[in-house]
């Protein structure tokens, strides 16, 4: 203790020198004879108690445990109603104006790049992957790509490209083992649509139209080159903040937006005559877990769900794991009504599989335990246990090659009729 006190000593002496100001928290002294450690402090400090208690008050009045309902459909109806609510983001309907932009002929399937319309104002562009040599309509998944501070890129990060940036190629190994699952679920005898999301890809940020103050390191660098992509990423990711001010300024939400945009990809899907509209499934790692809870919870197309990375109850990030999250996850008012398994719960009794790692530095393990427990008591009270499924994995924070052939297992299972089923994974 007295070698940490003379530390903070001489941090202060320094601070005092420099001119800066420091924030030093008071260290406590350990009981000597006790082996646990002293709970850190919370991210908020003497407020934490307080939000708390208010998280603590009031919590879930929708969700289907809260109460008994008349009936499953009235539950979802009410609840779906709630959310789409509180999302505040219900654009008119406007024609897609689908393109195709180009079209690839690939290892067991051709690759589309097509672009359509999402708002009036607005367009997206996507891969459609589709298989060689399909009879009849064919399942498709939705394939909804990550977060993970890379913006330059969207359905990149989860589709092969020629000739990937370095960075891209990094991105994909550290996230998904090196494999990027959209390909093989075309292999696999699925439809894949990957589009792009709002602030990723094809929609990221115009730096030309944006205050050079705010871009001042991307001068002197060529777009396209690696360079460029990490400098870009920098500046949207310290963006991020500006733009979600302004988005809750207007009126609406990130994550309305972001669900917004996903329903209108079910929307291109349902044009294409290769589709099964019944057979319809998406899936995720991250915010693309967390953008395939959402999908699955609000539009009941969706017949069978994947979420990687993206489970957990709210109150479990208060202390000191919301410091991790991207601003695209906030809903102001909605723990009241409907947590992050309440939500996901919407989609039952209808295939759910959770995929979770216990080394997840974004999530406490007893969260990710906490919604687990929420989802099968739904499931159950549905008396549909064996539809959901919730795995553990050693592993830091991703969707590795052995998560992937789980993944598509169950999409397998679910949407593709055993004899059409493509033979055993690699």
């Amino acid at each position: 203790m007295r070698y940490f006190l003379a530390a903070v000593r001489m941090i202060l002496v320094l601070a005092h020198v420099t001119g800066l100001t420091v924030f030093v928290v008071k260290a406590q002294e350990a009981d000597p004879n006790s082996q646990e450690l002293p709970s850190p402090p919370a991210d908020v400090g003497q407020y934490f108690p307080f939000l708390r208690k208010q998280a603590e008050q009031q919590r879930g009045s929708m969700s289907y445990l809260a109460k008994d309902w008349p009936s499953p459909d009235d539950w979802r109806r009410q609840a779906r109603e709630k959310m789409r609510e509180l999302l505040a983001y219900a654009p008119p309907a406007c024609p897609l104006n689908s393109e195709i932009l180009e079209t690839v002929q690939k290892d067991g399937y051709r690759r589309l790049l097509v672009r359509f319309a999402i708002t009036e104002e607005r367009t997206t562009e996507a891969f459609l992957l589709i298989p060689n040599n399909l009879q009849g309509k064919a399942p498709a998944v939705l394939a909804l790509h990550d977060h993970g501070g890379f913006y330059y890129f969207g359905k990149e990060k989860v589709t092969a490209t020629d000739d990937p940036p370095e960075s891209l190629t990094l991105h994909i190994q550290t996230a998904y083992g090196g494999r990027t699952y959209a390909d093989e679920l075309a292999r696999r005898g699925f439809v894949v649509l990957v589009p792009d999301a709002f602030y990723f890809g094809s929609q990221r940020i115009d730096p030309d139209k944006v205050s050079k103050t705010y871009t001042r390191a991307l001068d002197g660098l060529t777009p396209g080159t690696d360079d460029f992509i990490q400098a870009f990423n920098k500046f949207a990711g310290g963006h991020e903040t500006l733009v979600a001010k302004t988005i809750f300024t207007s009126g609406t939400t990130w994550p309305g937006i972001l669900f917004h945009g996903d329903r209108v990809a079910v929307d291109y899907l349902l044009t294409r005559p290769e589709v099964d509209p019944e057979r319809i499934g998406c899936m995720g790692l991250s915010i693309g877990g967390f953008r395939s809870a959402h999908l699955a919870g609000l539009d009941s197309r969706i017949k069978a769900a994947v979420v990687a990375g993206w489970m957990t109850n709210y109150d479990s990030l208060l202390k000191d794991h919301l410091r991790a999250h991207t601003w695209m996850i906030y809903v102001p008012g909605q723990l009241p009504f409907l947590d992050l398994p309440d939500v996901a719960s919407l989609h039952a009794p209808s295939p759910l599989l959770i995929l979770n790692c216990t080394q997840d530095k974004l999530f406490p393990l007893s969260g990710m335990q906490n919604a687990e427990s929420r989802l099968q008591s739904v499931y159950a009270k549905l008396g549909q246990p064996d539809q959901f499924q919730c795995d553990y994995y050693d592993l830091p924070h991703s969707l590795t090659i052995p998560m992937q052939n789980d993944a598509i297992d169950w999409l397998e299972r679910w949407l593709q009729p055993e004899g059409n089923r493509q033979g055993q994974r690699p």
